[in-house]
């Protein structure tokens, strides 16, 4: 270069530096015509388009008045270099509507050059517009303008900002460069790498590095940085740290940008040692810990919970010069907000303030989810709407975090208008937040509102009608949810079992099992064919609303139909429903086809089969299916199952087959359960082996466990059954001097023995020793001896019985009634008869047709038939029939009055 080009380069240098230090020496309330009148220095219309540049690096507003103050004195036209200039400068100041203005004015007056659009996409592009960006290059296209590199790679940007990548997409727009007749350089590489590693998206950043190699681009330094940050981000701190060894043999050494690059990689990791390696290296390499140092591992100790020491960290930040940046606190903010010290974390909000730095919207998010998670709606709330004032308008998250608050805490206005301020701003609540929303509305019965929001989560979320009903279900608005799938089903939507299963399966948590099985049906008769599954739902539903008729109904035919299920569930349910109804035949059945099925029952559904068929009295088959679960690797080890299995074949009188399966018990596990014992000692008493009985008696004072009350009284039993009376009072004395106190239940066995042998004398002795001993009598005592007196005809024992009785508090039932009729009928005690009739009318209690029976026959005594007529005139109007003796007694009391004519019609009756 000659000596005069280069006096001519520092000559517009000096010219522009000169003005531009002038200009943004201005105060505020100068402006920049009172420099630029002045013509102090001559200057070129290229001079001017740097003076916009150099100034707009620290004011752009000031570089926006000498673009129009150029305008203004029309002494350049705004040429296509001037605007891209001018472009740019508001493009890095944010200011997207003033270059979209500026644009717009100046388009028509400057030729159509490729840098123009460049700049103005890049604008677009900064802030994610991609459609904005592809109808310019459009443009461009259309005006013979036709684009460069640059505006292939402002294209791309914008496009990776725009939105998440999808599958392929960085080698489909490597791709559309090429079919551009471009050829993709590092930037294209850089810029799609870069974005690669801001979605931790290492397949596509892969294939796109594979595809940089096959077409030999070259990679930089920012490749491989971007590289780094991919392996970091994705977890692959080992490659990252592989990578970052390489660089050299690249002919690269690392920057700062690097050695952040692999921090963040071990940080994430939560890799303190490392991290602190990696930091010491940066040091010695003479980078010193910059914003996105600190910033890293800030992070990582707020992560690991380590809040002192992110504080502290904080602090030396600031101590060495750096300045925290919003990243910083919004960083500090999160972590100790997510950690519940939001004390702290608003410490560092007015801190921020302080500095003069401006809170992001993640900052002010950050805070209000500190907020909402302490559970502070008022600090919250005040905190969204500061930021509101500040300029920022909130984003989803801002807007979910305080509509969310509002509707935890039942502000339900509140909520509901900030909603409709979400939704205004083209926002909507995801479908966790609606499922709030509902339960909120659906409690305080909301109707127009829900059915607003229902409408809204349809047009403008794309919400299909069965998700919609799901939600509802879910915020526990049952009818509204039933009317959405109805109107659904009307409107021949077709349904997505998965859904309508789960939509029900709501409503049988909830206990609605008849409004379920209303659905069900209106689905049924909607569609076009019944699924296994809504069967298998409508059966399940049937047996929880206890319709177990419908349900074996349903089953039945679906049977007939040739239907096969493999919902272990249905057959369950059935099966439980049927044991509760006692309808054990019906089980056994389902439980054969589940078996047919070769559908493995649970533990449960074993249990429940072994005791239905135990009530059923089949204990052989309940003996086999407990082996069959056995043998599948189902052990009981609760072995109440074989007690009732024991139960079974005593009242069975099988106590060979409870003996031999005792045997297998004693072998399986010792000691023997006592309750098993016991149900052993019952069987035998039930066919009176008392010898027997006797001896596992005496295993278990051997052996243990020690016998109980129940082990006594199945050897009274086994006398008892065998008819040895006599021998009960020896086994009660052998008993007592081993110490044993004979207890009520067994004193009540032989009192009760010995009324059934009628036995008067020994049941009087037996009842005075009770009461004597301590032991009051009950009401079934007094039944039973009221009643062995009444049949000996002791008269004064049963009244001296009943008075004690009415002393003690009880009232005599009507079965002690009834054997005090009979008895003063059979001793032709009228008078009696007639007062115990009244006692029973007086005491409310209704006459059964023992009562009815025994009154007839003795009016028919008393010469006294047709009032004995009457009475059974008023038994038949209560559904009750009389007795052939009855009738006999009546004919015969009317044939002995010459009554014929009423003997004979009772006679034909």
């Amino acid at each position: 270069m000659t000596k005069l080009a280069l006096k001519r380069a520092k000559d517009w240098r000096e010219r522009v530096k000169f003005l531009t230090d002038k200009i943004l020496g201005l105060r505020e309330n100068q402006f920049v015509a009172d420099v630029l009148d002045e013509r102090s220095v001559q200057m070129t219309p290229t001079d001017y388009c740097f003076v916009v540049k150099w100034v707009g690096q620290v004011s752009w507003q000031r570089a926006l008045e000498v673009y129009e103050w150029l305008n203004l004195r029309h002494w350049f036209s705004p040429n296509a270099r001037m605007l891209a200039t001018i472009l740019a400068v508001l493009g890095k100041a944010n200011q997207e509507n003033l270059a979209v203005e500026t644009f717009m004015r100046a388009e028509s007056a400057v030729d159509d050059t490729v840098q123009v659009y460049n700049a103005m996409m890049g604008i677009y592009a900064r802030n994610g517009r991609f459609q904005k960006v592809q109808e310019l290059l459009d443009l461009m296209r259309k005006r013979g303008c036709e684009p460069d590199l640059v505006s292939f790679n402002t294209l791309i940007n914008a496009r990776l900002r725009s939105g998440a990548m999808v599958p392929n997409l960085g080698v489909d727009l490597l791709n559309e460069v090429r079919r551009s007749g471009l050829r993709p350089d590092i930037i294209t590489y850089n810029t799609i790498i870069s974005a690669c590693s801001r979605e931790s998206n290492l397949e596509e950043a892969m294939k796109v590095y594979g595809d940089l190699e096959a077409h030999n681009c070259q990679p930089d330094l920012w490749t491989y940085n971007a590289m780094i940050s991919v392996y970091g981000r994705c977890g692959l701190f080992e490659k990252a740290e592989q990578l970052f060894k390489e660089l050299e043999s690249k002919g690269f050494f690392p920057d700062a940008v690097t050695y952040n690059s692999l921090l963040y990689a071990f940080a994430r990791e939560g890799n303190v040692e490392k991290v602190k390696e990696i930091s010491e290296n940066m040091l010695k390499m003479g980078f010193g810990k910059d914003e996105m140092t600190y910033n890293t591992i800030i992070h990582m100790y707020g992560k690991q919970g380590q809040h002192d020491v992110a504080l502290q960290l904080y602090r030396d930040m600031k101590l060495s010069g750096r300045n925290p940046d919003v990243v910083t606190y919004t960083v500090l903010i999160d972590s100790l907000g997510k950690a519940n010290k939001i004390s702290e974390a608003a410490n560092v909000m007015s801190e921020m303030l302080d500095a003069s730095v401006k809170p992001t919207l993640r900052t002010y998010s950050a805070l209000i989810c500190g907020y909402a998670k302490a559970g502070n709606r008022l600090e919250a709330e005040k905190t969204f709407y500061c930021m509101r004032r500040s300029g920022i308008r909130p984003d989803h998250l801002a807007y979910s975090v305080m509509l969310d608050i509002f509707l935890r805490f039942n502000e339900t206005n509140k909520a509901m208008m900030l909603y409709q301020e979400m939704v205004s701003n083209g926002f909507t609540p995801d479908q966790a937040l609606y499922e709030i929303m509902i339960g909120v509305l659906g409690r305080e019965n909301k109707g127009e509102e829900i059915r607003k929001v229902v409408r809204d989560m349809k047009e403008l979320s794309g919400i299909n009608m069965q998700e919609i009903s799901s939600i509802l279900v879910k915020g526990e608005c049952y009818d509204h949810a039933a009317e959405i799938l109805r109107s659904a089903i009307r409107n021949g939507i077709e349904l997505d079992h998965e859904k309508l299963l789960s939509i029900l399966s709501s409503y049988n948590v909830s206990g609605r099992h008849l409004e379920a099985c209303e659905l069900i049906e209106f689905v049924k008769q909607h569609a076009s064919e019944s699924t296994p599954p809504l069967t298998q739902a409508f059966i399940i539903m049937l047996c929880k609303a206890q319709k177990l008729d419908a349900a074996l109904e349903e089953y039945s035919n679906a049977w007939g139909f040739g239907f096969f299920s493999k919902s272990k569930t249905m057959y369950e349910s059935l099966i439980h429903s049927c044991e509760y109804n006692e309808r054990f035949a019906e089980a056994s059945q389902v439980f054969s086809d589940m078996r047919f099925y070769n559908i493995e029952p649970s533990e449960d559904l074993y249990r429940s089969m072994v005791v239905a068929y135990c009530k059923m009295d089949f204990p052989e088959t309940a003996h086999f299916i407990a082996d069959q679960a056995e043998k599948k690797g189902i052990p009981f080890e609760d072995l109440s199952i074989y007690v009732d299995i024991i139960d079974a074949y005593g009242r069975l009188k099988l106590w060979q087959k409870a003996e031999s399966l005792v045997g297998c018990l004693r072998q399986r596990c010792a000691p023997v359960d006592r309750k098993v014992w016991n149900a052993l000692i019952k069987a035998y008493a039930a066919s009176g082996c008392y010898e027997r009985a006797r001896a596992v008696f005496n295993t278990m004072m051997r052996d243990g466990p020690s016998p109980t009350v129940d082990s006594i009284n199945g050897l009274l039993q086994a006398l008892i059954v065998d008819g040895r009376l006599n021998e009960l009072y020896v086994v009660i004395q052998e008993l007592q001097d081993m110490d044993f106190k004979i207890s009520k239940s067994s004193i009540l066995l032989m009192l009760d023995a010995f009324a059934r042998s009628g036995n008067i004398f020994e049941v009087k002795k037996i009842y005075h020793g009770m009461k004597a001993a301590g032991y009051f009598p009950t009401m079934y005592l007094y039944r039973v001896m009221s009643g062995l007196f009444c049949k000996g005809k002791r008269v004064r024992d049963v009244e001296a019985m009943v008075s004690e009785m009415k002393e003690a508090g009880f009232k005599p039932d009507l079965s002690i009634w009834n054997s005090m009729l009979k008895l003063y009928t059979g001793i032709e005690d009228f008078k009696k008869t007639i007062q115990v009739y009244q006692e029973i009318q007086e005491a409310d209690l209704q006459p059964d047709e023992d009562s009815f029976n025994t009154l007839i026959i003795m009016y028919c005594r008393d010469c006294r038939p047709e009032e004995g007529l009457s009475l059974m005139h008023e038994m038949r109007k209560l559904g009750l029939e009389p007795k052939l003796d009855t009738y006999k007694s009546l004919i015969s009391a009317f044939g002995k009055q010459q009554q014929l004519e009423q003997a004979e019609e009772l006679l034909k009756s």
